[in-house]
């Protein structure tokens, strides 16, 4: 290889990308250098501004081509730049570089076009849509914190008569014992007549209490426990979310919010995954035909499918993250995906529209969730 992997101009991208993430913050140089060799680290320079510290790594580790145990450092802190940012400009620019520092190391000579119909070595179509390994256990982990949850209708404080039926949606665990959904997955009554109206203060707290979340549910050959709510802690109709509390510890673990909301730039796609129980039966997950749409500060819109029942969904981005409640589908025009017009694409409420709008009205609420997202490691209480 020549003296460096990258450019000069290409290592600045890579610098600009890097604030723009925020990882330039002190506390995300320990994650960008997760894997690197410590004896390495130990000899790189620790300069006091921040901006400059990211320069420094990055232009010492592009002169570095293998170290003693056979790693490129500049590979690894390109991968872990990937797998802690969503935002997807910056994304993107971390996966471009990237790839050609992975070319450059392995050796991979630049091959001329082949003959028509020949052949050449591997190449990304389009997008490389491969995820590390580590994306399946994860993905299995998550999914251990998302319930189906059936809400039975009530009017004037007894079950609804006739067809009382208990309604099916989705909910996750945002903290031990803390259960998110749609704010209409829990006023099951509107959905069972739409004459009867708003529903009554007091019913919508007996729906939530004689709600039953089931965790566990894959199969219907499989029994698994059904977990009572205490009530209902927070929720608002607009953003469409719920947050009840559940009756006793259930042992697994909260999923991870993002650490701010999700934004896509035109032409550079976001995947977003989304574990959900559509119809109420066992748990599917959405992780192909996944691209976000749009965003704006208050929603995300994608192509990830869903059905009745998917309501409250987590939508994940590939780190497992959660950065959206799913709440429905919205008719659009002029959209195109895959070759094909498309009159609707599937909406959720970006969490941190959930979370800002908890720390203004459920402040205790938003401190009880914050302090355990803190010790997930995934944020801190400033963030959410």
């Amino acid at each position: 290889m020549s003296d460096a992997y990258l450019t000069s101009d290409e290592v600045f991208k890579l610098y600009e990308a890097a604030l723009e993430a925020g990882m330039a913050d002190p506390q995300a140089r320990p994650l960008l250098f997760r894997g690197i060799l410590p004896l390495y680290r130990a000899t790189l320079p620790i300069l006091a501004a921040p901006g400059m510290q990211v320069q420094s790594d990055l232009d010492q580790m592009n002169q570095v081509e293998r170290l003693v145990d056979g790693t490129v450092p500049l590979e690894i802190w390109l991968r872990n730049a990937v797998t802690q940012t969503t935002q997807a400009g910056p994304r993107a620019t971390f996966q471009r570089a990237l790839d050609e520092v992975v070319r450059d190391s392995a050796g991979e000579p630049d091959v001329p076009a082949p003959p028509q119909g020949g052949e050449t070595k591997e190449e990304v179509v389009f997008l490389d849509d491969t995820v590390p390994y580590e994306f399946l256990p994860a993905g299995a982990l998550a999914a251990l914190s998302v319930a189906r949850i059936k809400v039975p209708p009530f009017q004037g404080g007894a079950p609804l008569q006739p067809n009382g039926y208990p309604h099916s949606g989705t909910g996750w665990l945002i903290a031990p014992g803390l259960l998110v959904t749609n704010h209409h997955v829990v006023t099951a009554r509107t959905r069972t007549a739409a004459g009867l109206g708003v529903v009554d203060p007091a019913d919508l707290e007996l729906q939530a209490r004689n709600s039953r979340s089931r965790f566990d549910y894959g199969a219907d050959e499989t029994e698994t426990e059904e977990v009572a709510a205490e009530g209902l802690l927070a929720s608002d109709a607009d953003l469409d979310y719920a947050v009840l509390r559940l009756a006793g510890h259930t042992e697994r673990p909260a999923l991870r919010l993002a650490g701010g909301p999700l934004e896509v730039v035109p032409g550079e796609p976001v995947a977003v995954n989304i574990i959900q129980h559509p119809g109420g039966q066992p748990k599917r997950v959405g992780l192909r035909n996944n691209l976000v749409f749009e965003t704006d500060d208050k929603d995300v819109r994608y192509f990830t499918d869903t059905r009745g029942g998917s309501s409250g969904s987590p939508v994940l981005t590939d780190d497992w993250k959660v950065v959206a409640l799913h709440r429905g589908a919205r008719r659009v025009e002029n959209v195109v995906y895959q070759g094909k017009s498309t009159a609707f694409v599937n909406v959720g409420t970006q969490m941190s529209s959930v979370m800002r709008h908890l720390a203004e009205h459920s402040p205790a609420v938003h401190a009880e969730i914050a302090a355990a997202q803190a010790a997930l490691g995934g944020q801190s209480g400033s963030e959410v």
